[in-house]
């Protein structure tokens, strides 16, 4: 009988665990653990761009100052220079002139440089302007502390009759809010930004009846000046300048005369 109960206990006991064991297995997850050292990673397009492996200045000469930068396919945009489509760029733009500055790391822009054989006054020259040299002098400029791209007034100082025949001076302001492209032969400040020269002539930026005006003016001028600005006057749009120096009702047929400072207009023989 004894034997018997332990049979049917050890019976029980095994039934149970197998139960446990079907049991534990349905409802256990199996984690698969996958190896991804060698699973194809995504390859990003390179390419060279050519910048400048240093500052360079208005007017500066490109010689050395270039070098080419690996950069992703995806951010070259127009303008960029690459190695796959010109790889003898570095040397062929060698001697060009920088007509704006162009900072350390920045990628070259053939819009940023005159060619050899291009004028650099004429390539910075803003369409339909005109560059026109003006004398100047310390005492008449602003102390000598007017620089390239300064925006200054131009006054006229000239000596006229009064209708009792007395000698009076007129000063008036003939041009207002122009702007200075270089001071003699200068169209920037020098390495350490010192503002210690003082320039014989000043060259303007005109349009072609403000070029007229200048030019009338400084035949008839004891002096000319200029009145430096606030760059906060640069944006501020300009009004009209002395047009009376070139403009009459009607021009044809008629011949402006400058005489000891005075205009007159007498009709032209025909």
């Amino acid at each position: 009988m004894k034997g018997t109960r332990l049979v049917v206990l050890g019976v029980a006991l095994a039934t149970a665990a197998g139960a446990g064991y079907i049991a534990m297995n349905m409802t256990s997850t199996k984690v698969v653990q996958v190896d991804s050292s060698n699973q194809p990673k995504p390859q990003l397009e390179l390419d060279k761009v050519l910048v400048a492996s240093a500052e360079i200045g208005i007017g500066d000469v490109i010689d050395g100052q270039l070098r080419w930068q690996t950069w992703p396919k995806e951010a070259v945009t127009e303008g960029f220079i690459t190695e796959s489509a010109e790889a003898g760029a570095k040397e062929e733009l060698t001697g060009s002139i920088a007509r704006l500055v162009i900072m350390a790391g920045e990628p070259i822009r053939r819009s940023k440089l005159i060619g050899k054989d291009q004028s650099f006054m004429s390539s910075i020259l803003p369409a339909g302007k005109r560059a026109v040299a003006v004398e100047i002098k310390a005492d008449t400029s602003a102390g000598g502390f007017i620089l390239p791209n300064d925006f200054v007034d131009l006054i006229m100082t000239r000596r006229a009759s009064n209708s009792s025949g007395v000698e009076t001076f007129v000063t008036e302001t003939i041009l207002k809010n122009i702007r200075v492209l270089a001071i003699d032969q200068t169209i920037r400040e020098d390495e350490e930004g010192r503002k210690v020269k003082v320039g014989q002539t000043a060259t303007l930026e005109l349009t072609p009846q403000q070029s007229e005006i200048v030019t009338v003016a400084q035949q008839m001028a004891d002096r000319l000046a200029l009145a430096l600005r606030s760059t906060a006057d640069a944006a501020e749009k300009v009004g009209g300048g002395a047009e009376y120096l070139v403009n009459s009702n009607d021009k044809r047929g008629t011949v402006r005369m400058i005489k000891s400072g005075q205009v007159t207009e007498v009709g032209a023989k025909k």
